[in-house]
């Protein structure tokens, strides 16, 4: 039988893109006008998005018989065939865009398990949700008003509610940190009069039965996350006890559990999360509310791997240096903010196997035009050749599916991956079956997302429509 343990599922997934040419051999020679070559291509493990999404939801029923949707935060990994199978396993979808929910559309996801949550709703977005059914969380009191007037114009099947910001503090990451004093996401309950403003806002208007909150997502500790839907909780209690009924049905308590981005480990689990929020806030749990979540992250980081080809090595101060074709363009976060998002390499020979021996201290580098494109710097890793293939793990959410144009390198191409039961006479190639989620990026699309068909937009023109340079 084929290892169900991640890191030998990459292990061959690995080996098997390289024999069948999802990543292009170490020496292609193309001839100039063919398309780029294939040196960088991202894997996503099918077994694994699959066990995360179960994990999830029977952590959940592990707690609460009350009904539960767990919102995928499509942010994480905008690409229509994740969400279409994140729908097959059960769980809905959470966008914040008119372009996401496009997205959630495409893939078939049912409006009733589709929460809009942006901070910048538009009232052409309001009154789209509100018309499909659509779950609404109204991110100040301003948008409220506007959905006052939309709600009184037409039916609608939505749930609304309103996002409250606890303040109860930040993780180790600021910029991901959604539950400070300051932070620019709902209602900050402890502002002055702001409490009895979304208390009396709430009593004015029975059609809101639902409440929001997001403490913030890596970085944030569990115990922060569990008091942020604590403040919630209470909140929603004092809301219903002053309506004289259980006016507010529902509780959304965000997602954010943090991903381990430094070994194959899954931990924090969301089996403990769920553990501490009934330890913390047990009537949440006992049947009254019914909840939603909204997990992006945690869901498929462990699941996703960029490959990419060792171009050159050289040797700098001393150091040798990889060069590669995986850089900023895919690790954005990481080239910027490398002590936040610190990315495991994992090295590979020419061949996909892994690489074995000493290890050398090296940096990593990609292949952007400035100094700070690297991957990792002074990591200690077998040494790499030209030829070789670097792995990138934990890269399933917010990396290749975000894609940052410079030096308009192309989107590399995603392809899921599921690894039967082959692979029994040692050879770990057989058995890995692929299926391509997204196309690499040809030069003609680069050059037509440019403008292209506008090349003399700002040349001057001359009376009687000629064009000087």
């Amino acid at each position: 039988m084929a290892s169900h343990h991640a890191g030998a599922r990459r292990d061959r997934a690995v080996r098997a893109a390289v024999e069948q040419g999802l990543l292009s051999p170490s020496a292609p020679g193309h001839e100039p006008g063919q398309e780029p070559s294939e040196q960088i291509v991202a894997l996503l493990d099918t077994a694994g998005m699959r066990a995360s999404a179960a994990a999830l939801v029977s952590a959940f029923a592990a707690v609460t018989d009350a009904p539960v949707l767990h919102a995928f935060a499509v942010k994480a990994c905008p690409l229509v065939p994740v969400l279409r199978l994140l729908d097959a396993c059960g769980l809905g979808v959470e966008v914040a865009s008119p372009g996401e929910l496009a997205l959630a559309s495409a893939a078939g996801v049912a409006p009733s398990r589709t929460v809009l949550d942006s901070p910048a709703k538009t009232p052409a977005d309001l009154r789209q949700a509100l018309a499909l059914g659509i779950a609404v969380n109204a991110d100040n009191l301003q948008e409220l008003a506007r959905l006052d007037a939309l709600v009184a114009s037409a039916p609608t099947a939505s749930p609304v509610g309103i996002r409250v910001n606890p303040q109860v503090g930040a993780g180790s990451i600021g910029a991901l940190s959604t539950a400070t004093a300051t932070s620019k996401f709902g209602v900050a309950l402890r502002d002055e009069g702001a409490r009895d403003a979304v208390v009396r806002a709430y009593l004015d208007r029975p059609w809101l039965t639902r409440l929001h909150t997001h403490t913030g997502s890596q970085g944030v500790p569990l115990a922060l996350m569990a008091e942020g839907v604590a403040a919630a909780y209470d909140l929603a209690e004092e809301i219903n006890a002053k309506a004289g009924r259980q006016q507010i049905d529902t509780l959304d308590i965000g997602g954010g559990l943090p991903v381990n981005f430094a070994s194959d480990e899954e931990t924090p689990t969301y089996a403990e999360y769920a553990g501490l929020l009934a330890d913390t806030v047990p009537g949440l749990l006992d049947g009254r509310y019914g909840l939603v979540t909204e997990f992006g992250r945690s869901l498929l980081a462990k699941h996703g791997t960029i490959l990419a080809r060792v171009e050159y090595t050289k040797s700098s101060g001393g150091r040798p240096v990889a060069v590669t074709h995986a850089g900023v363009q895919v690790a954005t976060r990481t080239v910027y903010d490398p002590a936040s998002w610190p990315l495991r390499v994992l090295a590979y020979d020419s061949e996909g196997r892994p690489r074995t021996g000493d290890e050398t201290v090296q940096d990593v580098a990609g292949p952007a035009c400035f100094a700070g494109d690297l991957l990792a710097t002074a990591r200690p890793l077998p040494l790499l050749r030209p030829g070789d293939v670097v792995a990138v793990p934990d890269t399933g959410a917010y990396y290749f599916a975000h894609h940052y144009a410079y030096n308009s390198l192309p989107r590399p191409a995603v392809h899921g991956f599921t690894v039967t039961d082959g692979g029994d006479d040692g050879d770990d190639r057989s058995g890995v079956v692929f299926s391509t989620v997204r196309k690499a990026q040809t030069l003609d699309e680069i050059v037509a997302e440019a403008g292209a068909a506008h090349a003399d937009a700002l040349l001057d023109r001359r009376p009687g429509g000629s064009v000087e340079p």
